[in-house]
């Protein structure tokens, strides 16, 4: 029988490149957008670090990066059709990364309180973990239209964990950017560190306070990571 060692205790994931490799179908869609607007298509791999700032980050960055012109890049109409197109095509071939599930389940019988706290809008997180069938495992879903200030603002992790009925002084964030980082010393929480997903800096330059290679890791750093406060 499992000993529910972690009741109490609050585990905040960010979504994108830390639960689910979305960037196929986030890249996918940036793609059909600009070839149907004249400009050349880009790798998945070399545009990674485009994903994990918004919807509306990912396509103006894309778009410049591209060569467009700024008023272009940022046209309502632009980011209307990026959510059309990319609310069709969601999960496509977005997968949670290999071990996450099983990781989940884990930590949730141990008692844990589960987690999202994302700067992708929450109806699209929604969206994209129902697809999924992921949706089932958090008590709370957070984008950044429902708190008070957004990642990097501690506020974000704060404000998830009240959501989902925990409390901020027994939490955890595990994410894969310095703006899940920053936002985790924002808010005096430790930090994991995705190193497989969509870093922005070496994963041991990022401030987190332990590395997650693979999800078979994550009880023994949240573990160890409790045992230290």
């Amino acid at each position: 029988m499992t000993v529910k060692d972690l009741t109490g205790v609050t585990v905040l994931f960010d979504l994108d490149g830390t639960l689910v490799d979305t960037a196929p179908d986030l890249i996918g869609t940036l793609n059909r957008l600009l070839v149907q607007r004249g400009y050349r298509p880009v790798a998945v791999a070399e545009s990674k670090h485009l994903v994990g700032h918004g919807a509306r980050a990912l396509l103006e960055h894309g778009f410049a990066e591209a060569g467009a012109a700024q008023h272009e890049a940022t046209d309502p109409a632009l980011f209307d059709a990026f959510l059309a197109d990319y609310v069709a095509h969601i999960a496509d071939h977005s997968r949670p990364f290999e071990g996450a599930v099983a990781a989940l389940e884990r930590l949730a019988a141990r008692g844990a309180i589960l987690a999202v706290a994302t700067n992708k809008r929450t109806d699209l997180s929604l969206a994209l973990l129902d697809a999924l069938d992921l949706t089932r495992h958090f008590a709370a879903v957070v984008g950044p239209d429902r708190v008070s200030a957004r990642k990097p603002s501690g506020a974000h992790l704060h404000e998830a964990v009240v959501s989902a009925g925990g409390d901020p002084a027994r939490a955890v964030m595990v994410g894969d950017s310095t703006i899940d980082t920053g936002a985790a010393r924002d808010a005096a929480m430790p930090c994991i560190v995705a190193g497989f997903g969509y870093n922005d800096a070496a994963p041991a330059a990022m401030g987190g306070d332990a590395t997650l290679d693979h999800y078979d890791q994550i009880d023994a750093l949240i573990d160890r990571l409790l045992s230290a406060n």
